[in-house]
Protein backbone atom coordinates (compact mmCIF):
# COMPACT_ATOMS: atom_id res chain seq x y z
CA UNK A 1 0.00 0.00 0.00
CA UNK A 2 1.57 3.21 -1.00
CA UNK A 3 0.78 6.63 1.15
CA UNK A 4 -1.41 7.63 -2.08
CA UNK A 5 -3.55 4.54 -1.85
CA UNK A 6 -3.23 5.33 2.19
CA UNK A 7 -5.15 8.79 1.67
CA UNK A 8 -7.71 7.43 -0.32
CA UNK A 9 -8.95 4.87 1.56
CA UNK A 10 -8.99 6.76 4.63
CA UNK A 11 -10.70 9.72 2.50
CA UNK A 12 -13.57 6.55 1.73
CA UNK A 13 -13.95 6.20 5.40
CA UNK A 14 -14.34 9.99 7.30
CA UNK A 15 -15.82 7.88 10.12
CA UNK A 16 -13.26 6.30 11.20
CA UNK A 17 -10.88 9.53 11.19
CA UNK A 18 -13.81 11.02 13.14
CA UNK A 19 -13.76 8.77 15.42
CA UNK A 20 -9.97 8.38 15.76
CA UNK A 21 -9.69 12.48 16.45
CA UNK A 22 -13.17 12.61 18.22
CA UNK A 23 -11.44 10.02 20.57
CA UNK A 24 -8.54 12.13 21.79
CA UNK A 25 -10.64 15.35 22.32
CA UNK A 26 -12.74 13.49 24.48
CA UNK A 27 -10.23 11.94 26.23
CA UNK A 28 -8.59 14.98 27.07
CA UNK A 29 -12.15 16.35 27.91
CA UNK A 30 -12.15 13.65 30.41
CA UNK A 31 -8.86 13.46 31.53
CA UNK A 32 -9.30 17.54 32.82
CA UNK A 33 -12.66 16.80 34.33
CA UNK A 34 -11.03 13.75 36.58
CA UNK A 35 -7.84 14.84 37.00
CA UNK A 36 -8.77 18.94 37.96
CA UNK A 37 -5.80 20.73 39.16
CA UNK A 38 -3.41 17.01 39.06
CA UNK A 39 -2.24 16.94 35.35
CA UNK A 40 1.13 17.44 36.57
CA UNK A 41 0.66 14.47 38.84
CA UNK A 42 1.50 10.92 37.87
CA UNK A 43 -0.80 8.97 36.00
CA UNK A 44 -2.70 11.92 34.58
CA UNK A 45 0.47 13.35 33.15
CA UNK A 46 1.32 10.13 31.34
CA UNK A 47 -1.98 9.88 30.27
CA UNK A 48 -1.77 13.75 28.35
CA UNK A 49 1.83 12.27 27.10
CA UNK A 50 0.04 9.26 25.35
CA UNK A 51 -2.64 11.75 24.35
CA UNK A 52 -0.49 14.34 22.84
CA UNK A 53 1.65 11.67 21.00
CA UNK A 54 -1.21 10.22 19.52
CA UNK A 55 -2.78 13.36 18.30
CA UNK A 56 0.38 15.27 17.22
CA UNK A 57 2.29 12.46 15.27
CA UNK A 58 -0.51 12.33 12.47
CA UNK A 59 -0.70 16.25 13.04
CA UNK A 60 2.59 17.11 12.41
CA UNK A 61 2.51 14.64 9.60
CA UNK A 62 -0.14 16.10 7.75
CA UNK A 63 1.93 19.73 8.25
CA UNK A 64 4.76 18.11 6.81
CA UNK A 65 2.51 16.61 3.92
CA UNK A 66 1.04 20.12 3.49
CA UNK A 67 4.43 21.57 3.06
CA UNK A 68 5.81 19.01 0.72
CA UNK A 69 2.46 19.23 -1.64
CA UNK A 70 2.43 23.00 -1.69
CA UNK A 71 6.15 23.70 -1.79
CA UNK A 72 7.38 20.90 -3.84
CA UNK A 73 4.55 19.26 -5.65
CA UNK A 74 2.75 22.99 -6.38
CA UNK A 75 -0.60 21.43 -5.53
CA UNK A 76 -3.82 23.49 -5.53
CA UNK A 77 -4.94 24.51 -2.09
CA UNK A 78 -8.31 23.16 -3.46
CA UNK A 79 -7.42 19.49 -3.66
CA UNK A 80 -6.94 19.24 -0.07
CA UNK A 81 -8.12 16.37 1.88
CA UNK A 82 -10.19 17.38 4.32
CA UNK A 83 -9.72 14.62 6.69
CA UNK A 84 -6.03 13.35 6.42
CA UNK A 85 -4.72 17.47 5.52
CA UNK A 86 -6.82 19.71 8.11
CA UNK A 87 -8.34 17.60 10.25
CA UNK A 88 -5.46 16.26 12.04
CA UNK A 89 -3.91 19.78 12.40
CA UNK A 90 -7.54 21.01 13.81
CA UNK A 91 -7.77 18.10 15.92
CA UNK A 92 -4.24 18.35 17.11
CA UNK A 93 -4.37 22.11 18.19
CA UNK A 94 -7.93 21.55 19.90
CA UNK A 95 -5.87 19.19 21.87
CA UNK A 96 -3.36 21.17 23.13
CA UNK A 97 -5.82 23.70 24.28
CA UNK A 98 -7.89 21.50 26.32
CA UNK A 99 -4.65 19.35 27.94
CA UNK A 100 -3.06 23.17 28.36
CA UNK A 101 -6.29 24.00 30.37
CA UNK A 102 -5.47 21.71 32.78
CA UNK A 103 -1.81 21.42 33.29
CA UNK A 104 1.15 23.37 31.95
CA UNK A 105 2.32 21.73 28.78
CA UNK A 106 6.39 21.92 30.16
CA UNK A 107 4.94 19.17 32.70
CA UNK A 108 4.17 16.80 30.15
CA UNK A 109 7.22 13.96 30.02
CA UNK A 110 8.26 14.23 25.97
CA UNK A 111 6.69 17.29 25.27
CA UNK A 112 9.85 19.08 24.49
CA UNK A 113 10.73 16.18 22.30
CA UNK A 114 7.76 16.58 20.22
CA UNK A 115 8.21 20.66 20.11
CA UNK A 116 12.16 20.33 19.33
CA UNK A 117 10.80 17.85 16.42
CA UNK A 118 8.52 20.41 14.99
CA UNK A 119 11.46 22.83 14.69
CA UNK A 120 13.73 20.22 12.94
CA UNK A 121 10.75 19.43 10.91
CA UNK A 122 10.43 23.11 9.96
CA UNK A 123 13.50 24.07 9.27
CA UNK A 124 14.77 21.15 6.69
CA UNK A 125 11.69 21.59 5.03
CA UNK A 126 12.79 25.41 4.71
CA UNK A 127 16.40 24.54 2.99
CA UNK A 128 15.07 22.43 0.61
CA UNK A 129 12.26 24.67 -0.16
CA UNK A 130 15.10 27.50 -0.40
CA UNK A 131 17.60 24.84 -2.71
CA UNK A 132 14.75 23.91 -5.04
CA UNK A 133 14.10 27.70 -5.00
CA UNK A 134 16.86 28.68 -6.18
CA UNK A 135 17.89 26.42 -8.56
CA UNK A 136 20.57 24.75 -6.89
CA UNK A 137 18.73 21.48 -6.21
CA UNK A 138 15.82 20.37 -7.80
CA UNK A 139 13.53 18.21 -5.27
CA UNK A 140 10.27 18.12 -7.43
CA UNK A 141 11.53 15.56 -9.74
CA UNK A 142 13.00 13.18 -7.49
CA UNK A 143 11.33 10.06 -6.81
CA UNK A 144 10.20 10.10 -4.00
CA UNK A 145 12.53 7.44 -2.04
CA UNK A 146 15.46 9.68 -2.71
CA UNK A 147 13.24 12.54 -1.51
CA UNK A 148 13.11 11.08 1.88
CA UNK A 149 16.92 9.89 1.84
CA UNK A 150 17.94 13.13 1.61
CA UNK A 151 15.32 14.81 4.11
CA UNK A 152 16.40 12.01 6.38
CA UNK A 153 19.99 13.11 6.15
CA UNK A 154 19.43 16.66 5.71
CA UNK A 155 16.70 15.96 9.07
CA UNK A 156 19.94 14.16 10.85
CA UNK A 157 22.42 16.33 10.35
CA UNK A 158 20.57 19.61 11.94
CA UNK A 159 19.03 17.59 14.81
CA UNK A 160 22.77 16.61 15.92
CA UNK A 161 24.16 19.97 14.49
CA UNK A 162 21.10 21.89 16.99
CA UNK A 163 22.37 19.07 19.63
CA UNK A 164 25.99 20.56 19.91
CA UNK A 165 24.55 23.88 19.68
CA UNK A 166 22.39 23.22 22.45
CA UNK A 167 25.13 21.49 24.92
CA UNK A 168 27.81 24.78 24.52
CA UNK A 169 24.87 27.29 25.47
CA UNK A 170 23.74 25.19 28.51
Amino acid sequence: MTISEFFEATGDRPVLVFAYFGFMIIAAILSGILGKGEGQDAPWKYLYSVIIYLVCIPGIFAIALNIYLFLFERKSVLDTNIYTQILPFIAMVITLLIIKANVALDKIPGFGKISGFLMILFATMSFMWFLDRVRLFVFSFLPIQYLGMIFLALFVILYFGWRSISKEEA
